[in-house]
């Protein structure tokens, strides 16, 4: 299994920090490359063969899938209060594309009434 560049997994990681940080939030240095495993997964479909990396085990769980075609999507759980939003809270913050062009999104949920 090639694992993804490290550069390319630290321009992840620090992608991921901003989505968060965009948001007047903060995750401290989560999520960690160099803590992340790593597995790799066949599409049902293409039989293309993606690396997938996951962190778990501190506050905090999250995926990152590495396409073939050099494309990566990930989604990491921020589990904090909206700070805008008093009835929200922000699940998760996703990140994809490129690692010269990432985009991404917050994920936000309302508080169970």
């Amino acid at each position: 299994m090639a694992l993804p560049d490290a550069a390319f997994g630290e321009a992840l990681c620090s992608a991921v920090r901003a989505q968060v940080e965009k948001l007047g939030l903060t995750i401290g240095d989560e999520p960690v490359w160099a803590e992340a495993s790593f597995a790799e997964q066949a599409d049902p479909y293409s039989q293309e063969v993606s690396v997938i990396a996951t962190w778990r085990g501190k506050q905090r769980y999250g995926t990152a899938t590495f396409f073939p075609d050099g494309r990566v999507f990930a989604e990491y759980q921020v589990l904090l209060p909206h700070p805008e939003r008093a009835d929200s809270y922000v699940e998760s913050v996703q990140v994809w594309g490129r690692p010269d062009k990432f985009r991404g999104d917050p994920v936000i949920a309302e508080y169970m009434k």
